[in-house]
């Protein structure tokens, strides 16, 4: 019925937009620290903020637009313009107030140190050297990093049966500070499909579930957690059922490229819990296992210790019994409804499973149908240091 082909263009990759990343001073070395993304027509957006109720400047100026339109974002980096009351919303009118006379209802999105008001001037010179014409969507996702070290993006064209096609791509940032509960997390998508704010909103607000929002390094929510989604229709072309699937693969391959660059990161683990009373239960385990630092530090320690992992499904506020309970390491079982399989051999081939980058854990607490998907890595020294050191 369709298919989704992988393209290399970023948020460049639909019809109609450009991207650029620059360097204005914000970061050393002269590395990119201000993007931007540019439609040549006007944008639906649909969007999901952070449920932190210290949410930064820029949502609140995004919010208190109400329904519009627009066709440009501005992204910095180094400084989060969080926690800075009505003038960190006055500084983003200030800098807005200079875009390119082709800009429409333009917005702003932040990402650094919460707490210091921005470098407007700074950002207000880098702006008037934007070529609007660019195609540099790679240097727009290095523009966003912080603490990342690497960008993330993703792009499809997505073909339809009958031989018409719209593409839809994103780029994303996010290394540390990441338990989004929407959904420091910053995710920008564009696209070319003719879809209506109402339905592109509705499928953002599902997708997010069990992408974004099923990721954690730190079990620390951001200020700034953003998704936006921008289309400007000029394909003329939409299927619902195919959009969608295409919006989950991006968003699903940009959540673990977070957890897989979280800061100081060894270990990307899926936590796959079943057999939970409901769906959500299934969440409630799958998150306390993605965020219980116990568990975080046993596979950066490489060690089996899988009563952290009982432990913690017990203590994670959802039905659970001992007796009803299997957990295992990969296809490794490792107990079983109250069977202790645990010997030295087992722990050596368990142990053999956690030195590799990327295995799974799976509980299932066999009371019901639940089930849920969620992502974490390990916590070691390195994520210390980044932390102890980040605004020096």
């Amino acid at each position: 019925m369709y298919k989704l082909i992988e393209l290399t263009s970023g948020v460049c990759a639909a019809d109609g937009f450009f991207a650029d990343g620059i360097h204005v001073g914000l970061k050393k070395e002269g590395a990119k620290d201000i993007a931007f993304i540019y439609s040549d027509t006007l944008c639906d957006v649909a969007s999901v903020f952070t449920t932190n109720k210290m949410f930064a400047a820029p949502i609140a100026h995004f919010r208190a637009k109400g329904d519009f339109q627009t066709n440009f974002v501005v992204i910095n980096s180094k400084n989060a313009n969080a926690m800075t009351g009505d003038a960190g919303v006055r500084d983003i009118d200030e800098v807005l107030a200079t875009c390119q006379e082709s800009i429409v209802n333009p917005v702003m999105s932040s990402t650094g140190v919460i707490g210091v008001r921005l470098p407007k001037q700074k950002i207000i010179d880098g702006m008037k050297l934007f070529d609007l014409n660019a195609k540099n969507p790679h240097e727009a996702a290095k523009a966003i990093m912080t603490t990342d070290t690497f960008s993330k993006e993703k792009a499809f064209r997505v073909e339809l049966a009958d031989g018409s096609a719209f593409h839809i791509g994103a780029m994303a940032k996010g290394a540390g500070m990441i338990n989004p509960a929407m959904a420091t997390m910053l995710c920008f998508i564009t696209t070319d499909a003719d879809v209506s704010k109402e339905i592109m909103q509705e499928i953002l607000d599902e997708v997010t579930v069990t992408t974004f929002n099923a990721a954690s390094v730190d079990g620390d929510t951001s200020t700034n957690d953003t998704v936006m989604v921008f289309a400007n229709k000029k394909s003329k072309t939409f299927h619902k059922e195919a959009f969608k699937e295409a919006l989950h693969a991006i968003m699903h391959f940009l959540a673990l490229e977070m957890v897989r660059d979280g800061e100081g990161a060894t270990k990307l683990v899926t936590y796959k819990v079943t057999g939970a009373k409901d769906n959500h239960e299934a969440e409630v385990v799958a998150k306390a296992l993605s965020n219980s630092l116990l568990v975080k530090t046993a596979l950066f320690g490489e060690d089996p210790n899988w009563g952290r992992i009982a432990s913690t499904v017990g203590a994670s506020g959802a039905e659970a019994d001992p007796k009803t309970l299997t957990i295992s390491f990969e296809d490794l079982c490792v107990y079983k409804r109250g069977e202790l399989l645990f010997d030295a051999a087992m722990e050596d081939k368990a142990a053999a499973i956690m030195k590799k980058p990327r295995f799974t854990i799976s509980c299932d607490l066999g009371l019901g149908n639940g089930a849920f998907e969620a992502y974490g890595c390990d916590l070691g020294y390195e994520y210390v240091k980044i932390n102890a050191d980040y605004r020096t």
